[in-house]
């Protein structure tokens, strides 16, 4: 993470017209805390926020100038909040919204594993994963960095029109909302694609084609229109277990792209 703002150098043109936001994250894990270094280098006003405290979040992701701060602090006057937390969590952070504007907008970057959330019936009975979110949550939600595995997103920011630049699906029912969400995606150094309304979200959730198999802007289309909404919880399933033997073999020679890797050869 210490390279992050240089290499934001890179991919990144900064202008002093450039509209600059206050971002909250919540969740300091591995998206929430390269998110947190990312959008610092970009200019942002950054505050990030766990469930343990400001002071167990890791100096070296405040890097770039993000403000670790509480979880009551982190929906205050943003413009822009992006919850990095499990699923099943989701629920716990209603409380934490009562501060937050009304014209604000809210970045989901969730999903749905049974195996590390327990079954949630809902969603077990097809809802939308991002629908339950903003049930849970009670304001409409922008669905985006769900579908890129934390080391991919660590290792593979690049320039806008790079040869083979990872695209990240963005899905939202408001276009503003989605415009936003895609203009951020940009900023932390991959393509934003439009993946149409939080109806259509679900060809970005684990099991499908799209989801953490690393797909540029032009493969995107072919991908999203690919997925089988009955098959892509099974095989969602399925990747967990292979993922799970793999990891658990000490003799396997899995390289750093062997989760992509799995989820190409069982989502497509």
């Amino acid at each position: 993470m210490s390279d992050d703002r240089s290499a934001l150098a890179d991919t990144q043109n900064i202008t002093q017209e450039e509209n600059l936001m206050k971002i909250g994250i919540m969740g300091a894990g591995s998206i929430g805390s390269v998110l947190a270094l990312r959008l610092g280098a970009h200019g942002h006003q950054v505050r990030i926020a766990n469930s343990r405290g400001p002071r167990t979040i890791p100096a070296e992701v405040l890097a770039t100038g993000a403000q670790a701060v509480s979880a009551g602090e982190v929906a205050a006057d943003v413009d822009v909040l992006i919850t990095s937390v499990p699923l099943i969590r989701v629920p716990d952070l209603k409380p934490l919204l009562i501060d937050l504007p009304v014209d604000a907008v809210v970045i989901d970057t969730s999903n749905y594993y049974p195996a590390r959330d327990g079954h949630i019936a809902a969603l077990d009975r097809g809802q939308v994963e991002s629908r339950w979110v903003e049930e849970h949550l009670g304001r409409r939600v922008v669905k985006a960095w769900n579908a890129i595995t934390a080391q991919s997103f660590a290792a593979y920011a690049s320039p806008s029109g790079n040869p083979g630049r990872i695209a990240i699906p963005v899905a939202a029912d408001d276009d503003d909302d989605r415009a936003l969400g895609m203009s951020l995606v940009e900023q932390t150094g991959f393509e934003g694609f439009d993946a149409g309304t939080i109806t259509d979200s679900w060809r970005q959730q684990p099991g499908s084609p799209v989801y953490c198999t690393d797909r540029t802007a032009e493969e995107m289309p072919g991908a999203l229109g690919k997925a089988h909404a009955e098959r892509s919880p099974k095989r969602r399933d399925l990747a967990m277990h292979v993922i799970a033997e793999l990891m658990g073999d000490p003799t396997s020679e899995l390289g750093k792209d062997f989760l992509v890797r799995v989820n190409r050869l069982i989502y497509v």
